[in-house]
Order: C-alpha cells, then structure tokens, then sequence
C-alpha cells in the first residue's frame, strides 16, 4: 500500500491525531480513546516501543513516533511527517509533560527552564508547525493538556504552574487568531487523575531542599506522591469529555476536568472578583483627571 493509499483510507476513516506523551496517563487513553472512535493516531513518545500492542492491534491507524517535545528544531518535520503519512493533521494534542515539587527559592534556572521547553516552547513550537496544515483545509483543534494548576497555583507548584500559565495565555490569544479559520482551540485543565503521574518518574523533586519551607512545601513533596492510585479521577471518563467538548457545536475555551479541579476553579475566581472589588477604589483612581 502507498502512502496515498494510506492517506486516502483515513479520509474515509476519522480524524487524524497527533497526539505527544502518548505512551502513559491521559496521553495513552486519549489514544485509546481517538482509535476506539474509529480514528487515526500518530502517537508520539519519547519511546514508542511501549506503544507497540496498539500499533499491533491497529496497524493502520496507529503510527509510533520517537519524538522529544524539547527539540523545537523539529518540530516542522515531526508535522510534515505525519500529514504525509497520513494527508493531514486534524487534532494536535500537546500532552507531554512531568510535574516539579519545589519552593520557588530551591527551583533553579535550569530546573525552570527544561520544565519550560517541556510546557511551553514544545508545545508551542508544534503548534506553529500544524497551523498551516489546518488553516489551509479550513477545520482542525489544537488541544493543551494544561492543568487546574493552569489557572491557579500554591505553594511547591510555582515552576509548574508558571509553565501552565504560559501555555494558557498563548492559547487563549491562538483562540481569538485562527476561530475565523475554523480552527479551534480547547485548553484541558485536569484535577488529580489516576494516570500514574503522580507516582512515576514523572513527577519530579527539586534538587535544592530548603528546611525553612517544610511548613509550606514539605506536605506537597510527601502529600502529592502518596495520593498516587487514590486520585478521584477516571482517566478514561476525562478522554471522553474531551472528544466531546471537541465535537460540540461551541467548544469550550477551557475545559476543567475533575470535581477537585472544578470546585478550586470556581473557589479562586470568586476570591479573585472578591479581592478585585475591595480595591477597586484604588486601581479606578489611577487614571489622569478628566
């Protein structure tokens, strides 16, 4: 069979995803997810050997790809890959990532910085690389794993959310910018799911460790590895609400996923209004006099 071949059978067959970290947690169930739809997954690890029983099971539908998100320089060739494998890329998920515990004073600059090539310019940088595929076909979705740590933080998560943060400002911009090319953008901000993150190499300690925060980030470096496979999440309920919020009429911005992350969500944006209200006095005093 020809690559056209190829290219033709999944015209008729799904969509076609690209989906990063799709070798464990919500990366591997949103494969499974896409190709129990019926779609097509280019499923990009940093080992795609772990993806081999599905690439057995579908072996039209599923191509394993070695990919490292932190090698923005190839990007281009990582999308023209799959569109050529394939005739185009209609779902661009940027799943891949790890977690940092850490007081913002023990977090070094190389520490935040891989966390951010990781987060943000990965990410980033297959986004650019897709936008003219999609835009030229008038259809297509970005998705950005972020996280309810996307949208509010506390202590011995700074790094991590900053790079959240980051990625939920630029999407939010990318929205505004290619709705009128039909593309759509969905940010998923996730509670604690059972995805093995919070207990696998994923999740990872700061180097430097400060006894002057165990009051505030020792609970986080303890707290967070134990709750490992006692998470309230279902993975597999969470990939299902994704392809739903992509197949809406009116896709959602923001998706939060998890009661956890829901009630959090809510809980700091009525403080946010809150505290806004209290001082608004003072910031609507700031302007020149009329």
């Amino acid at each position: 069979m020809t690559s056209q071949d190829t290219a033709n059978r999944t015209a008729d067959t799904g969509r076609v995803w690209l989906i990063t970290g799709a070798s464990s947690g919500f990366g591997r169930t949103l494969t499974e997810a896409a190709l129990a739809a019926g779609d097509t997954v280019a499923a990009a690890a940093r080992r795609p050997a772990s993806l081999g029983d599905l690439a057995a099971a579908h072996p039209d539908r599923l191509l394993p790809l070695a990919v490292d998100v932190t090698d923005t320089a190839r990007a281009e060739a990582v999308i023209a890959e799959v569109v050529g494998r394939f005739g185009r890329i209609d779902v661009l998920v940027n799943n891949a990532g790890r977690g940092l515990i850490g007081a913002v004073e023990e977090t070094s600059d190389a520490e935040l910085r891989d966390l951010m090539e990781l987060h943000f310019f990965g990410p980033a940088a297959l986004t650019r690389a897709a936008l003219p595929y999609m835009r030229a076909r008038g259809t297509g979705a970005v998705v950005q794993m972020s996280s309810m740590g996307g949208r509010l933080s506390f202590p011995g998560v700074g790094a991590y959310s900053a790079t959240k943060f980051a990625l939920e400002g630029l999407t939010e911009a990318l929205a505004g910018e290619v709705a009128a090319f039909g593309i759509k953008a969905l940010i998923v901000e996730p509670g604690s799911f059972r995805t093995g993150f919070a207990g696998g190499a994923a999740l990872r300690q700061t180097a430097t460790v400060l006894p002057a925060y165990e009051d505030t980030v020792g609970a986080v470096r303890t707290g967070l590895p134990d709750s490992d496979g006692r998470q309230p999440g279902d993975p597999v309920k969470a990939a299902a609400a994704i392809l739903a919020a992509l197949d809406a009429e009116h896709t959602p911005l923001r998706l939060a996923l998890g009661n956890d992350a829901l009630d959090a969500i809510l809980t700091h944006a009525n403080a946010a209004r809150a505290e806004a209200r209290a001082w608004e006095c003072v910031s609507r005093g700031t302007d020149f006099d009329a």
